[in-house]
């Protein structure tokens, strides 16, 4: 099996909510430590195979391929993560404004509240992502045609005695 099949079998199974609060109370500081390194020096490229990224934030393979499970979609240029394995070289090349609205996604309010933010974007920068995002949420329904209304097909007709029918 792949890593991130193991990763996936792993963290999605299900457990009670004892066991639940354990499993994710251990990942998620070790995740926020990773999210904290990369926002501490935005411009730089985070290099190297999936083996030594994960020893140097204190991780098995495994669980790092969960990490870049979570990161993958903020990245410029996304892994295709069925195909890592521990001797994989990974470029995280983080879009920090996608990263941002991911996080808002994710509901993930210890991680886009982090200090680090402050120096990578402005205020009014965050409030306009978190306006996109809750944009992004809105579900818009098109106006509903009344049998009497002019039919859309551009017939002349009315609704009712066109392609109501």
């Amino acid at each position: 099996m792949s890593l991130i099949s193991d990763w996936k079998d792993l963290a999605y199974q299900d457990r009670n909510g004892e066991d639940y609060d354990a499993f994710w109370g251990d990942y998620l500081p070790k995740e926020q430590v990773i999210y904290e390194a990369i926002l501490a020096t935005p411009d730089q490229i985070i290099k190297g195979t999936v083996s030594e990224l994960a020893k140097s934030y204190n991780m098995d393979n495994m669980t790092f391929v969960g990490f870049l499970d979570g990161i993958n979609t903020s990245l410029k240029s996304e892994l295709v993560l069925e195909d890592v394995k521990a001797s994989t070289l990974i470029h995280l090349d983080v879009d920090l404004e996608k990263l941002y609205f991911n996080m808002l996604h994710a509901k993930a309010d210890w991680l886009f509240n982090l200090p680090a933010w402050d120096t990578i974007f402005t205020l009014e920068k965050r409030k306009e992502i978190k306006k996109t995002y809750n944009q992004s949420k809105i579900i818009v329904k098109d106006k509903k045609i009344g049998r009497n209304d002019p039919c859309p097909c551009g017939s002349g007709k009315k609704y009712k005695q066109c392609c109501m029918n």
